[in-house]
């Protein structure tokens, strides 16, 4: 896969301007977004540098080969440089690759049973501990925001946020449908039955990218409901928060009503610069139908078979026969494959 000249060449320019704005002494007001580029950059140029220097070795070995008393010396370094040369290239064009600047971000997670009832619920509760699971492996901090549990430890609807390095990143291909294959537990005649979850993962925004006027929202106050314990129903502690313009409707229900109101605006930011992230994305991804990262959450994306123990993805037909370990939190399989899927996807745009 050949990388076009003129991208690289841009990239060097653009990296030389910023090197001579900084050295002119931008002002401090723009100083620090030309540092992070800059910054972002120099890995970038250096690998491109890298790249251009094996092919000019590569170009004089050929020469040699010509000469008989370098022929052997040539050959050897030939072989070593066509070696290393296909990785070389493959990180520059991950290098080149459009960057999701929220792939850093920490992420809101919500998981909503779909059909198939009390079974769709309690494969809801098996996704929210897959992800704790997976959270810990990770050193990720996984915190539950809103919860509507089910009589028999199932879940209707869970939100929670992760808070972590690169979670946006890992996570969010996991968005979509999820359908399992199981004999219930409430099933007597051993039947196997097909139910469903619906899994959104968003990155969490930050005050600065979303701006909601006190005039857009209304705030409610209710009374907590839980689990049981003597907080329970006992102050008017819970926060539902209504953005007027959208009709989206957040709520938390921990005991600090201030935590909830925090907690329940966070959610709202998300959801708000999730709308905004998806506009701009089917705006400009409509020749990315289908592909990996298209986004669409009412694709089934996977599928959880117990009785063969397997998991498959269906958007690039992997198959794992590992399911106990995948329900441990175990995805990194999973998670690099579709990573590397959208990579491949980007590099075919990339190159003409």
């Amino acid at each position: 896969m050949l990388i076009p000249e003129e991208k690289l060449e841009q990239i060097r320019q653009r990296f030389q301007f910023l090197e001579a704005q900084m050295n002119a002494g931008a002002e401090a007001s723009e100083l620090a977004g030309i540092a992070r580029e800059y910054a972002e950059l120099r890995p970038v140029v250096e690998q491109i540098d890298n790249f251009q220097q094996m092919l000019r070795d590569q170009a004089e070995a050929q020469e040699m080969l010509d000469d008989p008393e370098m022929h052997d010396l040539a050959a050897e370094e030939l072989a070593e440089i066509r070696e290393k040369l296909p990785d070389v290239q493959h990180q520059v064009m991950l290098s080149l690759l459009p960057k999701d600047e929220a792939d850093a971000r920490p992420a809101i997670l919500e998981i909503r049973a779909g059909t198939g009832g009390d079974e769709a619920a309690l494969f809801a509760a098996d996704l929210l501990r897959m992800y704790q699971r997976l959270a810990e492996n990770r050193g990720w901090k996984m915190t539950i925001i809103e919860e509507s549990p089910t009589e028999l430890g199932g879940y209707k609807e869970v939100i929670a946020n992760i808070q972590g390095r690169n979670v946006y990143a890992a996570m969010k291909f996991e968005s979509g449908v999820h359908r399992v294959q199981r004999v219930p537990a409430t099933e007597s005649g051993g039947r196997v039955h097909t139910s469903a979850a619906t899994v959104a993962v968003l990155p969490e925004a930050e005050e600065v990218d979303i701006d909601i006027p006190a005039t857009d929202i209304r705030i409610d106050t209710m009374r907590s409901s839980g689990a049981g314990g003597q907080h329970v129903n006992t102050t008017d502690s819970a926060v539902r928060i209504t953005h007027l313009p959208t009709g989206i409707v957040v709520t938390s229900s921990e005991k600090s009503q201030h935590r909830n109101r925090d907690k329940a605006m966070q959610v709202l930011r998300t959801r708000l610069y999730d709308m905004e992230r998806q506009k701009l994305d089917s705006a400009r991804s409509e020749a990315r139908k289908g592909q990996v990262g298209s986004g669409d959450r009412s694709e089934r994306i996977r599928t959880y078979n117990f009785s063969q123990g397997r998991v498959t993805d269906h958007r690039i037909n992997l198959t794992l026969y590992k399911l106990d370990q995948v329900l441990q939190g175990d995805l990194d399989e999973l998670i690099d494959g579709l990573t590397a899927a959208d990579q491949a996807d980007k590099m075919a745009e990339l190159t003409p």
